[in-house]
């Protein structure tokens, strides 16, 4: 009976922060964003991660509240740590930019959040670690261009054009000026205006 008891709370405990979530989502839409970071803040307190990165998005942008770039990344860190992938990228965008410790250890977690967001298909994840592949200290050019091709896949047009310029440049594939055309004009169609340019160049 206490088992069952238990398992009764901790589906009523989910089942609140989930309702809560949803109504903090519904009144943001409504324009009412103080009463959404409320409901997003109650349920984020209750563990709920994806209300804790809404609330990481809230103080963020100061949607509801203060903006409070801090309290920003406490929320993506717990969401983070609850393998939300949208979180795990704003924390390591945080963690890059703004975090605590010394710049290696921040570096090191900021790249595995990154990695693992970029496995989970975030988009915005796979186009960061393609840039940083190619730009980094020590470039690695090959597993740049793989990133950028997940993220040009899924429809990032800045991604479409970087992999054109690897194409062009010879940077982790063979040169081939055809195939960098070809990215080049996807990208435009997309509306990337450094793929217009480059291809009236």
């Amino acid at each position: 009976l206490e088992e069952a008891a238990f398992q009764l709370q901790q589906i009523f405990r989910i089942d609140i922060s989930i309702a809560l979530n949803i109504l903090g989502i519904e009144s943001m839409r409504a324009g009412h964003c103080r009463v959404a970071f409320t409901c997003f803040k109650l349920a984020a307190d209750r563990g709920y991660s994806k209300a804790q990165f809404n609330v990481g998005l809230c103080y963020e942008h100061g949607r509801g509240t203060e903006k409070d770039l801090e309290k920003a990344g406490f929320y993506y860190c717990q969401a983070a740590s609850s393998r939300h992938p949208m979180a795990q990228y704003r924390y390591a965008r945080y963690l890059l930019q703004h975090g605590p410790g010394s710049p290696w250890d921040r570096h090191h977690k900021a790249v595995a959040l990154l990695e693992q967001a970029a496995g989970a298909g975030i988009t915005e994840a796979q186009a960061y670690l393609g840039v940083f592949y190619m730009r980094g200290l020590q470039p690695q050019e090959k597993r740049g261009l793989q990133y950028l091709l997940q993220a040009a896949n899924s429809g990032d047009a800045q991604s479409r054009f970087h992999v054109g310029v690897c194409y062009e440049q010879g940077l982790g594939v063979q040169q081939n000026v055809a195939e960098a055309l070809r990215h080049y004009r996807q990208s435009a169609a997309a509306g990337n205006q450094q793929a217009r340019d480059r291809l009236r160049a």
